[in-house]
């Protein structure tokens, strides 16, 4: 029971003395990209740089305890970042210090309802996050997320904004004031982040310009000049403390964190799900991931985090890195406390620019070109949510974006489920096989006697008349010559009360014109509701079969018998 809710207990009895050494170096990697991405990760956020840190500290600890993916890096991602910078910059807030303790509290609360949903199982949520929306709302986001850090390469204040027409209006309009040297630095960090990825993707690229940033701006005292840096970054480790707002702020900041929550989930179980591909030693558990996630937030709160969850591009290079177990993550923790303990300091003169820039770097790499246009090519409905959800991301908002994107979907994912594919179906010619006569015309043979129609989804209320609809549009076709239907129910998993009703309504329709009902290829969960709803005993148990063969060569026989009783009846008819 206790490794199902502490999974370290699992892979700790089987660790090996060889993956030492590739946890300490994937540790060390991530942590050395933590720092100066962290920093940049606070400001996004509108957080002081030092809170990225203490973001990176505590939950990667808690996760590597109770995470279930062994590679996943937890800690301050772009897209929460921004998320929280939305949620609170909409509040009229009276200073950084009330802003500070309302992003901590808002770590708090969506821990709190990760926890809750990980122990009401609650992890099948994420299915209704459908990738196109995914794909849209991300892309949306990263552009957002790099427009918002022009303040920083321009080296100007810019009022923010989650719609990208009011934050380019924004920045057009302070454009004159511009820092020319800090838009240097700033084009000249993205340049050289670029370079270096060119030649080795493992160079730890960001940390080379955070170290070359800092020597320049020491040497050349170029914030004299106006060139904004961050200077003085609190040295040491968070204090424990736990969160605390005002009464009446809790109930505004509830739908936040419910957004939040989901969407932080949303990001870090894509990328476990998509790491548990590629390790087959261990298997990823969604439930436990959002206690996980859950207990990281919290834990992280009381000592000064704002919200967290898993990262994909620090992921990524702890996988590519080596890393085995979470042993990783917790070097990786150590890294940023030895960091908060004694380098705090250097970061003293390290320009804006530079971590604006950083971020601009990762979060462009988030928008996806491929997708859409396969989506374009192949599935269009699905490239029309896609955009739907892009366009109102980047114009209306973060939250909305997200929110209406996977409403929409569902509605999407309703308007199929009340239209499912119905097929006619034909023997396939010498075989005891049965095609979409549409599919197969060629070489199917169809008896006009005889209706097979395959529905192919689960019958419900809100579909029960389109199949009423199509059963009595085929039944049409057949005119008076139809004397038997056989509904193949294979792909039929459920079938709720109103579905029940209705087919007693049918079978009474088509006992009065004479017409009999065959259910072939029922599953259990079928075959249990047409025995408690007493369907079974109007349809009759000998009608009842396991192939839609079995039902066809039945009533071939039937008929053939019902024939030749026919033939001999006319015969005694005619001979008296």
């Amino acid at each position: 029971m206790l490794t199902k809710y502490f999974p370290i207990l699992k892979w700790l009895k089987d660790y090996k003395k060889s993956y030492i050494s590739r946890d300490v170096s994937a540790g060390i990697m991530v942590g050395i990209i933590l720092i100066p991405q962290g920093m940049a990760y606070a400001m996004i956020a509108g957080l002081p740089p030092v809170f990225g840190l203490y973001a990176a500290l505590m939950p990667q600890v808690v996760y590597a305890i109770m995470g279930t993916s062994r590679q996943l890096a937890v800690g301050p991602v772009a897209m929460d970042s921004l998320l929280v910078a939305s949620s609170l910059g909409a509040l009229a807030i009276s200073g950084i210090q009330e802003y500070i303790a309302m992003a901590v509290f808002l770590a708090f609360l969506m821990g709190a309802i990760q926890l809750l949903l990980g122990v009401l199982k609650m992890g099948f949520l994420v299915n209704f996050l459908s990738k196109p929306v995914i794909s849209g709302f991300t892309s949306a986001a990263a552009i957002i997320i790099g427009m918002s850090q022009l303040k920083h390469i321009l080296g100007v204040m810019v009022a923010g904004s989650s719609k990208i027409h009011i934050l380019l209006e924004n920045v057009f309009n302070v454009l004159p004031q511009a820092n020319i040297i800090s838009l240097v630095i700033g084009v000249t960090t993205i340049v050289l982040i670029k370079v270096f990825k060119k030649i080795n993707s493992k160079i730890p690229a960001a940390l080379i310009v955070v170290i070359l940033g800092v020597l320049f701006m020491f040497l050349t005292r170029l914030d004299t000049l106006g060139v904004k840096i961050v200077g003085a970054v609190p040295k040491g480790l968070p204090v424990l403390s736990v969160p605390v707002v005002d009464y009446s702020r809790i109930t505004t900041l509830i739908p936040m964190a419910l957004t939040l929550a989901l969407i932080a989930f949303m990001e870090a179980i894509s990328v476990a799900k998509a790491l548990e591909e590629k390790h087959t030693d261990y298997e990823v558990d969604a439930n436990q991931e959002l206690v996980a996630l859950g207990i990281s937030n919290i834990v992280g709160s009381l000592f000064q985090s704002y919200p967290t969850t898993g990262g994909f591009s620090r992921t990524a290079v702890n996988d590519q890195a080596g890393a085995k177990t979470g042993v990783s993550s917790i070097v990786s923790a150590i890294i940023v406390g030895l960091t908060l303990l004694f380098l705090t300091p250097l970061f003293y003169y390290l320009p804006n620019a530079i971590l604006g820039a950083i971020i601009m770097v990762a979060v462009f790499g988030l928008i996806d070109f491929k997708y859409p246009v396969q989506l374009f090519k192949n599935r269009k409905d699905e490239f029309f949510l896609l955009l739907i959800t892009f366009l109102i991301t980047l114009l209306v908002g973060i939250k909305e974006g997200i929110l209406l994107g996977i409403l929409i979907s569902l509605l999407l994912l309703i308007y199929r489920s009340s239209l499912p594919h119905v097929a006619v179906l034909g023997k396939i010619k010498q075989t005891n096989y049965f095609k979409n006569v549409d599919r197969f015309s060629a070489s199917t043979e169809v008896d006009e006697a005889i209706l097979i129609i395959r529905f192919d989804a689960q019958l419900f209320f809100g579909n029960k008349d389109y199949f009423k609809k199509e059963l009595y549009k085929n039944i049409a076709v057949k005119s008076d010559v139809l004397k038997t239907i056989i509904l193949n129910a294979e792909s039929i998993n459920y079938m709720d009360s109103s579905a029940v009703y209705m087919m007693k309504q049918i079978i009474t329709d088509l006992n009065k014109k004479g017409i009999q009902l065959l259910i072939a290829g029922a599953i259990g969960p079928l075959r249990d509701i047409l025995f408690n709803s007493n369907l079974q005993s109007m349809i009759g148990k000998k009608h009842l079969f396991v192939t839609t063969s079995d039902a066809y060569n039945y009533i071939k026989k039937l008929h053939q018998k019902t024939k030749q009783q026919e033939i001999i009846v006319s015969q005694i008819k005619n001979i008296i």
